[in-house]
Order: C-alpha cells, then structure tokens, then sequence
C-alpha cells in the first residue's frame, strides 16, 4: 500500500501509529459517534465518560483480536493527523478493520483515494478486502459504489466483501 497520496493538491501520507497519538485517536473516535451522541440526553461529562470508556474498549479489542494489524495516521503534508487507518493482511484475505476522517474531511475523496489503493494492493495480491460496517453508516454509499458487496449479516453490521476482478477497479 501507498504511503503518499495527492488529492485535489493536498498531500497526505500515512504513519504508524505513536506513544503521542492516543488524544487524536480519541478525537477520531468520538467524532464518528457524535450523531449517536446526539440523541441521548446525557450530560457533556456523562458523554465524556461513556465516549472514553468505549474508546479504550475498542482499543482493547482490536489490539487482542488483530494483533498483527497495521494501526496507521492519516495526516496533511504539514503532519496534521486527519484519520487513521486499520488494516491486518495476515490471512488470505485484506480486513479493512477501521478507517475514519475528521468530520471536516470526510466527502472531499480521501477515503476514495486510499480504498482505491487497498484495493490495487488486493488486486495485485489476488485477495479479497472484507470490512463490517453498520448498515446506516454514510460510508456504505462509498463502499457500495467501490464495488463491495454484502457478505453477510451480524446484527447492526453488514459484513462488505470487494474481489479482484470486480468491474468497480
């Protein structure tokens, strides 16, 4: 996979994940849950405590269940970090296990650009790229038009499948 990518003349790149991203990496969480966030009537330090408590949850999880992933920064050409990216390749096909932008950068191509990537990777590898997205994320309309199909159903998540060969690449 690409370390580099221009889009729309701004260069971004994509680093490992550091000792001194965890507040960045919580500020990327929290703002995929703020419409969540919305509906509940709690108080900012009831939000707060529920938000850091999933946060180091899910933390947790991926670190034990995808120890081999590859946990990387999405970050503007002046190291602003503006996502994150994570990938384990270590079975026969690519699980695309999380990627999230800051609010302000979502829409503007860059999940496009970097899946495109993923999926050259794949392509070059022959593997399938498999990722699990809530059926009412607005990031389904992306992976639907990049060509992934539904693989299956497990609650709120669709498990979403792309191939090689796939007329979408």
């Amino acid at each position: 996979m690409n370390t580099d990518f221009l889009i729309a003349n701004v260069h971004l790149t994509l680093r490992p994940v550091g000792a001194g991203d965890d507040i960045f990496l919580y500020r990327i969480y929290a703002s995929t849950r703020m419409d969540e966030m919305a509906l509940v009537d709690w108080t900012a330090e009831q939000k707060e405590a529920f938000l850091q408590m999933q946060f180091h949850a899910q933390t947790k999880h991926y670190r034990a269940y995808y120890p081999n992933a590859e946990y990387q920064i999405i970050q503007r050409e002046d190291d602003i970090p503006i996502g994150r990216l994570i990938v384990d390749r270590s079975n026969n096909s690519i699980l695309l296990i999380d990627i999230a932008l800051l609010p302000e950068c979502r829409n503007a191509g860059i999940g496009t650009v970097i899946l495109q990537d993923l999926m050259a990777e794949a392509a070059h590898a022959n593997r399938s790229i498999i990722l699990h997205v809530e059926f009412f994320n607005p990031a389904m309309r992306l992976y639907n038009r990049l060509g992934f199909v539904k693989g299956g159903e497990q609650g709120l998540y669709h498990e979403m499948v792309w191939k090689p060969g796939s007329h979408h690449f």
